[in-house]
């Protein structure tokens, strides 16, 4: 089961069933099944928050995601910040939502295994974020 809530803000205007529907297609394409993914959408002081608390790191970032997968199962809480997530969609010159939904599909990316440390993970993480982005326009 895949839900969306806020802390400390008002919940994103997201289609749901399309969002939901997209992510199944996404982890499938990947052999993963969805188990249990909780989106917690926050403010950047309260990811900030999260950041310090649990890895050790003191700075704003978009998301941060907390993989509990067993096997081929997805499982895990993905927090992301709205605030960082709208500055960030004005620094990249896109919409609001595809921003939104490029964070979504990347904490998903993660618990399948993708990673982004390296130069080229970074990279090839983007195109994986830009495939899903692509599979997410084709669903209705």
């Amino acid at each position: 089961m895949i839900t969306y809530q806020a802390e400390d803000i008002k919940l994103p205007a997201i289609e749901r069933r399309r969002y939901t529907a997209w992510i199944k297609a996404v982890a499938a394409h990947y052999g993963k099944k969805i188990g249990d993914i909780a989106y917690v959408f926050c403010s950047d002081e309260r990811l900030l928050e999260v950041n310090r608390q649990f890895l050790g790191h003191d700075y704003f970032t978009d998301i941060i995601t907390f993989d509990d997968c067993e096997g081929d199962i997805l499982n895990g809480d993905i927090m992301i910040s709205v605030d960082t997530v709208k500055r960030n969609a004005v620094e990249y010159g896109v919409e609001y939502l595809e921003e939104l939904r490029r964070v979504i599909i990347h904490g998903v990316l993660h618990l399948t295994g993708q990673n982004d440390k390296t130069p080229t993970d970074f990279v090839l993480m983007k195109q994986k974020e830009d495939q899903a982005l692509a599979m997410f326009k084709t669903m209705q």
